[in-house]
């Protein structure tokens, strides 16, 4: 861990100018994006997911109807190919057009407010190279005057740039508008997965990039985070995910440990503070995270979030949120870029919400905690070899926002069917506290390797300082086991009687709530509300109230007072009350929303839409669609 800077108190955040003021400096440091548009990811570089449009509001939501419909022919259920489909994307609309990536990494250009197709780019997906689903989050936009460019990265590791008039690659980018991602960080390992699944960020003329790479093994491509030059697609620097010798945190790993080392990726979105020059990298577990004997250690920069100078790659500070993990804690959400009150002084901040159902608070300038954080200790393992590290930090504030334990008087009493199956699944399976060692006997653990809060991250209101985040309620449940002779790590995962502990209509074997939507108070800590996410219709029908569902995706708040959401595996799309936590409006949808809905104002109509990619599948849904669904007032 790396610090600077003091500590400060907590104060309110009160008054309309005060108000006035944390607006004013939240667009100055994080660049919100224009009300109209959606040119970036997260809506502006700082992932706030906030719009400025009010057209659609509390009064009126309820008479929002489909727009528009586009389906573009790219779904997989597993039967065709050997993987299946999951549709994630959040579209852009720049200069009235929009922007979309599918599960096949083609980018295919709309009319946002007719969903007519202007132009489709293939990039011919290797279909057939193993993944573990097909998924494109988005593309970037860039531009300069006149000249546009659309960049994209593929699951199979190419980085390319279209001209985004008509979507033909730009010739003088990479070799004939192309870059191999794989051809300096991954040439040891042909064949293993070394691509994207979320979108590059765009700095200046720079393209800085994560990866998703592979982490079954110890060793295996690297995950340095890279940017390249927009206009030749030369690389300009690497940041070392995994310090090298002589770097900071190298001393962190065990002799040579560091060497080759797999994962510590940042897969999911950066964030950057375009005016400081300030990149936010959410990195990953290193490689095998069930055991880490072989890297014994804090194993930096893993489960760190990283901030860099976005101009040179340089480390500015970090912070390690999980040390030596053993459980897949991933940093899996965009870092938020948000402005608090402390001391009577506006301080900008970085919020990085966790798979543990945590929320990290800093000082974005500094890495200084805004809300303390203490070292707890947590428990050792029992494997031979294994070393794990004695203390984890946890903040004090907010609060867990999802479940970290479960008692045997917590088994689900939702139907005695299900009772009487997960009793079975459980067997002799011993229930674990967070952080507690994989070991040779069955447990159940919260929250999941899947989160807690996973790749939908949070939003972030600016005029009340909240953050909303959506989470999840699924122990994992296995065990490890050792590996044949010859193998490259003496023990692996085990997965239990089911992938996740929830019997076999996929209702969780603990008692509700499986799915919450809460909003945190950054000012203080404390939760302004929360209220069950989803629901389970057949549930519903026996007269149980809604307990809450698996969700994967995240939220959008808007300047009218609303909180947009899909992400559950029910098919549902709502919208909340900003300000209550109540829902305000429901629809169902061709199948789950597993993506972060957007919105713009329609250039030529000037009315709002709101637009979700609605594609099922993923590890939660059953149903498989390519829609793209927009909806707006009549």
């Amino acid at each position: 861990m790396n610090r600077l800077g003091s500590f400060s108190s907590l104060s309110l955040l009160r008054g309309r100018l005060a108000v006035t003021f944390a607006i004013a400096a939240l667009i100055s440091l994080s660049g919100i994006a224009t009300a109209q548009e959606w040119p970036n990811y997260g809506g502006d570089l700082g992932g706030t997911k906030y719009s400025a449009l009010a057209q659609i509001n509390r009064q009126n939501v309820k008479g929002l109807k489909v727009a528009w419909t586009y389906h573009t022919g790219d779904v997989s259920d597993g039967t065709t190919y050997n993987y299946k489909s999951t549709f994630e994307c959040t579209p852009l609309v720049v200069d009235g057009v929009m922007y979309i990536t599918t599960p096949f990494s083609r980018v295919i250009a709309l009319d946002p407010e007719s969903g007519k197709a202007l132009w489709t780019f293939d990039p011919d997906l290797d279909k057939d190279r193993p993944i573990n689903l097909f998924i494109s989050r988005g593309p970037a936009f860039w531009q300069k005057g006149k000249e546009k460019r659309v960049i994209i990265g593929t699951l199979d590791g190419r980085l390319i740039a279209l001209n985004a008039l008509d979507g033909k690659p730009i010739q003088s980018f990479g070799e004939n508008g192309t870059v191999d991602l794989a051809r300096d960080t991954g040439a040891a390992y042909p064949g293993k997965m070394n691509g994207m699944t979320s979108p590059p960020l765009i700095y200046h003329d720079l393209i800085i990039t994560g990866s998703v790479t592979a982490d079954g093994e110890p060793r295996g491509p690297s995950g340095d985070v890279r940017a390249f030059d927009v206009y030749t697609g030369k690389t300009v620097w690497r940041f070392h995910v995994v310090p090298h010798a002589g770097e900071v945190g190298n001393e962190t790993w065990e002799k040579d440990a560091w060497q080759d080392r797999a994962g510590v990726n940042a897969w999911s979105t950066l964030s950057c503070d375009k005016e400081r020059g300030l990149l936010f990298l959410p990195l990953t577990s290193p490689a095998h995270d069930p055991y880490g004997g072989d890297r014994k250690g804090k194993d930096l920069f893993g489960n760190s979030l990283a901030a860099v100078d976005a101009n040179t790659g340089k480390l500015v500070w970090y912070y390690q949120i999980v040390h030596h993990d053993l459980w897949d804690y991933d940093l899996p959400a965009q870092p938020v870029l948000v402005t608090v009150r402390r001391n009577g002084k506006l301080v900008p901040g970085v919020a990085q919400v966790t798979k543990m159902g945590m929320m990290f608070l800093f000082n974005r300038v500094t890495g200084e905690p805004l809300f303390p954080i203490e070292e707890r200790k947590v428990p050792a393992s029992e494997i031979a070899g294994e070393e794990t590290w004695p203390t984890q930090p946890f903040p004090l504030k907010p609060p867990p926002y999802a479940r970290q334990s479960m008692s045997l008087d917590e088994i689900t009493n939702v139907t005695p069917e299900s009772r009487s199956e997960c009793l079975q699944i459980m067997g002799d399976a011993l229930p674990k506290d967070i952080y507690t060692p994989w070991d040779s006997k069955l447990i159940y653990s919260f929250p999941g390797d899947n989160g807690g809060t996973n790749w939908g991250g949070a939003s972030y209101d600016p005029s009340s300082n909240v953050l909303f985040v959506n989470s999840m309620d699924i122990a994992v449940f296995g065990s490890l086991e050792k590996t044949p002779e010859g193998s490259s790590f003496p023990y692996r995962y085990r997965i239990g009687k089911a992938l996740w502990f929830w019997d076999s209509n996929w209702y969780p074997c603990q008692k509700p709530p499986w799915g919450q939507l809460t909003a945190i108070d950054l000012n203080t800590g404390k939760f302004r509300w929360q209220v069950p996410l989803g629901v389970e219709d057949a549930l519903v029908a026996r007269g149980l109230p809604p307990t809450g569902a698996p969700n994967i995706g995240g939220s959008m708040v808007t300047a009218g007072g609303l909180v947009f959401i899909g992400a559950t595996n029910d098919g549902r799309f709502r919208a909340f009350d900003r300000d209550t936590g109540k829902e305000l409006w429901v629809t169902k949808l061709p199948a789950s929303g597993f993506a972060n809905p957007m919105t713009f104002q329609g250039p030529k109509s000037g009315k709002q839409y709101v637009v979700i990619a609605a594609g099922g599948g993923n590890k939660y849904d059953k149903h498989f669609s390519d829609a793209l669904v927009a909806y707006t007032l009549p």
